[in-house]
């Protein structure tokens, strides 16, 4: 396969994956990883607020392997294309992302076990600080979204080389 195809491939795959799943799949994902406002309620000891809160778990490691498919084709396109500046700005997009995953694990799992209010007084008053943290989140999104985006515009699109492209004349015998 050429790299042009790959290129092409990974394109396919890291565009609609940025737009649906780093746009509109943190709305979708806080609805089914916290729980439920019509639970909270119904939830009266300690341990039932803690095993609410250890069922979102799962979910989010879900939810960050789903968000790192954008990383994965920078990565791929930076081991396709290798060039020092763009690898560096890589390898900060998946710092970046990894302390916004952290970031927004403990906010969801925080979130869940405070349960929008109702758990707070069974858990230290420091899950409370959790609901800060879409601040803090936003402070690192906003800088790796555009990152990302820029790199992924710079990769996908097409570096012409003359040579390689250049269509030889083809010579018609008279």
């Amino acid at each position: 396969m050429s790299r042009l195809a790959v290129r092409a491939l990974l394109a396919v795959v890291f565009w609609p994956s940025l737009f649906f799943f780093w746009f509109l799949g943190p709305f979708v994902f806080f609805l089914l990883s916290t729980t439920s406002s019509e639970v909270c309620p119904l939830l009266e000891r300690r341990e039932q607020f803690l095993a609410s809160a250890i069922g979102t778990l799962p979910m989010l490691v879900l939810q960050n392997l789903i968000y790192a498919v954008p990383i994965v084709c920078l990565v791929l396109w930076s081991r396709l294309l290798p060039e020092p500046a763009r690898t560096g700005r890589v390898v900060t997009c998946i710092k970046l992302f990894a302390v916004a995953a952290v970031l927004g694990a403990l906010w969801e799992y925080g979130s869940s076990l405070a349960c929008d209010g109702y758990g707070q007084p069974f858990f230290s008053p420091v899950w409370q600080m959790t609901s800060y943290l879409p601040i803090a989140n936003l402070a690192v999104n906003i800088p790796l979204y555009v990152l990302v985006f820029s790199l992924g515009r710079s990769f996908s699109m097409r570096d012409d080389d003359p040579a390689a492209d250049a269509v030889r004349p083809h010579h018609s015998a008279s």
